[in-house]
């Protein structure tokens, strides 16, 4: 039995709904093919990208190559797939698109790929059309040059609860109103998110359903609660968002800290760092103090203080990331700590106290050889983290001794 998300798929514009801009814009964008070779469809999860795309295809009675970046983790692959379905006619239809979905998986680290992509953009003989979460990504800065972008906004709630409707008429089932409410209003304008609910309740029944999801929203997700600190009006509820996620104050501080610059610019930011700053020192005195009741003021600054730096609310995808000042803060632990173990292990075989060898530190990377350091049963993170140290320290003179020559009449 196929899921409601693949059986009520769109199969042309006319099913899809609440997108009525973007297919406006895509079908231009194939009529006037080969003006443009490439376009980008951007949004959140649930919005329709891929259906549109699809649709597209059976409006023109069109033969469609469907890829999944994801599996495209670099240049070579994107040359292997991508490029013969770029060129090769199609064999049984009038024409021929091919569908990159998911462009986000494309591997960050590879900048191979997305230059190769973008040369296979230039050659195709077909319409490309890509979908991406987060094109607003860096790592899709050169891409967003060379294609056109269609964004696509989160399905309103009661066209949801319609869709809703409408299946379960099809399906020949019946569910309660206030289930349904329920299920587009938690669905956020994710349409895939809202099927794959009412599935559990044709699956489950109603009472089950009802019971899980309570149990499961006792606590929001961080994610949900950024989104309305960030883009909600600010409101007398504001100042208790923090209590529909069970993470602490100073965790909740850090994933702030790590997506405002995504939410706000200029002076909005400016202000908004301000109360992260004035958070923090509220932090710092109930830990310092054991003043517990600062941690109404961090509260009170992290939640209303940020929403309110501007008045220019708009809902938008913002692709939010876990902080990562703990993981550098982890990372220069993890390097000091090797440094510190080498410098016990030198000071100990040369019967030196650590001030002394921490002063003769600099010159172990040059002085050691590969002899030398099996004397002081260093592991190999260690010899990896000297070796490292001394290839810098080469290079470093190299440029010094570049830079002087360059000087040098």
């Amino acid at each position: 039995m196929l899921p409601l998300t693949e059986k009520y798929r769109a199969k042309n514009f006319l099913e899809i709904r609440g997108q009525d801009e973007a297919i406006k814009l895509i079908d231009f964008f194939y009529k006037k093919f080969p003006a443009k070779k490439a376009i980008i469809l951007n949004g959140s999860v649930g919005t329709g990208k891929t259906s549109i795309a699809l649709a597209l295809a059976n409006e023109y009675n069109l033969e469609i190559f469907e890829l999944n970046a994801s599996d495209l983790r670099n240049q070579q692959k994107l040359e292997e797939i991508l490029k013969p379905a770029s060129s090769q006619q199609s064999l049984f239809k009038k024409g021929k698109i091919i569908l990159m979905d998911e462009a986000d998986g494309i591997n960050a680290e590879d900048r191979g790929a997305v230059q190769e992509l973008i040369r296979l953009i230039q050659e195709t003989k077909f319409p490309i059309i890509i979908t991406a979460n987060d094109i607003y990504d860096k790592k899709f800065s050169v891409l967003r040059k060379v294609c056109p972008i269609i964004n696509l906004k989160e399905i309103d709630e009661k066209i949801i609860l319609n869709i809703l409707k409408d299946i379960l008429i099809k399906e020949n089932k019946k569910i309660r109103i206030e289930i349904l409410d329920l299920i587009s209003n938690k669905s956020r304008g994710d349409v895939r998110a809202a099927l794959n609910d009412l599935q559990s309740v044709i699956n489950l029944g109603e009472e089950s359903f009802v019971s899980k999801e309570k149990e499961r929203d006792k606590k929001e997700s961080i994610f949900n609660v950024l989104k309305d600190l960030f883009q909600l009006p600010t409101e007398k509820e504001t100042p208790n968002l923090f209590d529909q996620t069970q993470l602490g104050l100073d965790e909740i501080l850090l994933w702030i800290e790590e997506n405002v610059p995504y939410e706000y610019q200029g002076v909005a930011l400016a202000k908004a760092i301000d109360y992260i700053s004035k958070a923090d020192i509220f932090k710092g005195r109930v830990y310092r103090q054991q003043h517990w009741r600062f941690l109404v003021y961090e509260s009170f600054f992290l939640s209303a203080g940020i929403s309110s730096v501007t008045k220019l609310k708009q809902k938008k995808f913002t692709k939010y990331k876990k902080p990562s000042r703990i993981l550098k803060i982890w990372l220069a632990k993890q390097k000091n700590a090797k440094k510190k173990s080498i410098l016990y292990k030198y000071a100990k075989q040369n019967h030196l106290s650590m001030k002394k060898a921490a002063k003769e530190f600099f010159l172990l990377p040059l002085i050691l050889n590969s002899s030398s350091i099996k004397k002081f049963d260093l592991n190999e993170k260690e010899i990896e983290w000297l070796n490292d140290k001394r290839k810098a320290i080469i290079i470093e003179n190299d440029l010094n001794k570049f830079r002087n020559q360059m000087v040098t009449p």
